[in-house]
């Protein structure tokens, strides 16, 4: 098994032991599911809310009082897509724990039911749909909310990068979901995205339907002094060590970024030899080798970026964290053009997600693509 290996788990289920902190999220989280609400996390991309949802879904009093779904919608683009997302998923996960729900549910949806195949070796129904057999969507995705009502225990569904439905071409769509949603006594719903400014939107305006529907949580970086001693006593339990003062600066290089601290750590704790320490050179390596492997794919990320916005993206990249972008002083420094171009390619890169708002600071949602930036341009990323 990996975890007992590299205690550094980046895929996968995390069991308890190697699963680092969130003991307060984890607690919110099951307050107010099993209290009945529903709960909207948000967080940076990466920054560890599928492993907290996963993670509090193997808790006992969720595990064994609930039927648990988990759905991934970053790469939808239709109503069509996230109703066959929704049913293949329900479906899969059913399928070893209750052969009644699974009837029902064939059962229940009717509008696909016909296209079902059939396992003459386990005796058992396969989902074998395909997208294309979702004909009318909004037809079967209501289908889906009644079997869920219909359900013999308690159910919580999981849908995480939500802000991928307002960018949707079906109208309303956040309205017919929210119809449903609220509809629902057996339910309750987790709605996890990334995109700050869009999922705020969604859930604090009282224009939109989702308004003041879910408790929010917002998910920070794991605390610098906590993530250290995590990272020094696994360090320490496999005969190795490394020096607090090195973690720091790694958890300070990517900002607290959970995915790529443990990233960073998996490789380096891998390079590093029993009863060894964990040198600044093997980390800076992990480093080195991890902003390689993702070169390809950035570079394929600023091919299909204007200059103007491009060349605003390096700015940001360049100054870490940049604010007044659009006065003279930075206009000048980045040798952009005007502080109206600035401000149009501002508002694409943001609804790219490629650079993040908060509190009037601009900064490069992915941390890693921001270092490969700087990398290009001669800064190589050191710590």
């Amino acid at each position: 098994m990996a975890s007992k290996n590299n205690p550094f788990i980046v895929t996968g289920k995390i069991d308890p032991e190697y699963f680092c902190d969130r003991v307060n999220e984890s607690a919110r989280l099951v307050k107010s599911i099993t209290n009945g609400n529903n709960l909207v996390i948000i967080s940076p991309r990466r920054m560890g809310k599928t492993g907290l949802i996963q993670f509090c879904y193997d808790k006992p009093e969720i595990s064994k009082e609930y039927y648990t779904f988990f759905i991934d919608i970053l790469h939808t683009s239709s109503l069509r897509e996230f109703t066959f997302l929704l049913g293949k998923q329900i479906y899969e996960s059913l399928l070893p724990r209750s052969r009644k729900m699974l009837n029902l549910f064939i059962q229940t949806i009717k509008s696909i039911s016909g296209k079902f195949g059939f396992d003459p070796v386990s005796n058992l129904p396969t989902f074998n749909i395909e997208l294309g057999d979702i004909e009318q969507p909004a037809y079967t995705l209501d289908e889906i909310f009644h079997y869920l009502e219909c359900a013999d225990k308690a159910c919580i569904v999981a849908i995480d990068e939500f802000q991928q439905i307002a960018k949707y071409p079906e109208k309303n769509i956040e309205a017919l979901l929210r119809t449903h949603i609220q509809k629902q006594t057996n339910s309750n719903f987790i709605f996890a995205g990334s995109e700050r400014h869009l999922m705020q939107e969604m859930f604090t305006s009282s224009a939109r339907p989702f308004y003041h529907s879910a408790d929010i949580l917002e998910l920070r970086a794991i605390d610098q002094e906590i993530y250290t001693s995590f990272v020094c006593t696994h360090f320490k339990r496999r005969h190795r060590c490394i020096a607090e003062t090195n973690v720091e600066k790694v958890y300070r290089l990517f900002k607290g970024n959970t995915f790529y601290l443990q990233k960073t750590f998996n490789e380096a704790f891998a390079d590093t030899l029993e009863n060894n320490e964990c040198s600044l050179e093997i980390i800076q390596s992990a480093i080195d080798a991890m902003i390689a492997s993702n070169d390809t794919i950035f570079r394929e990320i600023l091919s299909n970026i204007p200059e103007k916005q491009k060349t605003l993206l390096y700015a940001i990249a360049k100054e870490d964290t940049a604010t007044k972008i659009t006065s003279s002083e930075f206009i000048k420094r980045h040798s952009l053009t005007s502080a109206s171009s600035v401000q149009s390619a501002a508002k694409k890169l943001l609804e790219k997600d490629l650079i993040t708002k908060t509190n009037k600071t601009f900064s490069v949602t992915d941390r890693l693509f921001a270092l490969w930036i700087n990398s290009i341009y001669g800064k190589v990323p050191s710590i």
